[in-house]
């Protein structure tokens, strides 16, 4: 991906917004290390023998990639950032699917003796954050939305700025509060 000029990339999500089929597998090799490297950034997070994978994960998304004939590329940048918010909703409906299995759902009786032996699932960390960002979004949604593409997305503050359509300086004050007002609702979250 390092050596793949920036704008090859665009010139391809171009392309095949425009519907030609041929750029769609130019590009796929392309970003493909590049949203391999996201997943993992994401799976990090996750809990060792998490039942899903960093592959199965690149393979999620991208398969909701392709399917998405109705997004006009519009850059690298542009499309790397719907590839971390694709991910990472896919992330947080297989943690909440998890949190629903268990309190209850399909759950199988356990002893208390059993219990210690349960591992200790990091879903839950994504859950919260994930509701804390939710909330946020209703308060300031470009705070919540430059969270998700620096946090999950891996950009820098200068692609954030660049999908964002504001300056890098906007970027860094707005990631400084944003940062500050989720540390505050996840611990307020971790106090309940």
């Amino acid at each position: 991906m390092a050596t793949t000029p920036s704008h090859e990339i665009t010139q391809l999500l171009l392309a095949w917004s425009k519907g030609e089929q041929d750029a769609l597998q130019k590009l796929t090799p392309l970003v493909y290390v590049e949203l391999h490297r996201l997943a993992h950034l994401y799976m990090r997070g996750e809990r060792t023998g998490h039942p899903l994978q960093t592959t199965a994960l690149v393979n999620e998304a991208y398969l909701r990639l392709v399917d998405s004939s109705r997004v006009h590329w519009q850059s690298r940048t542009h499309f790397f950032a719907i590839s971390a918010q694709l991910m990472r909703r896919i992330l947080v409906v297989f943690a909440r699917s998890r949190k629903y299995l268990k309190r209850g759902g399909e759950a199988q009786p356990l002893s208390l003796d059993e219990a210690p032996q349960i591992p200790v699932e990091r879903s839950a960390d994504l859950v919260a954050l994930d509701d804390a960002l939710t909330a946020l979004a209703a308060v300031d949604p470009r705070k919540s939305r430059l969270v998700e593409l620096r946090f999950f997305g891996g950009l820098t503050e200068d692609e954030a700025a660049e999908v964002l359509n504001v300056s890098p300086d906007t970027v860094t004050r707005d990631w400084k509060l944003a940062k500050v007002w989720l540390r505050r609702e996840l611990s307020r979250e971790a106090r309940a």
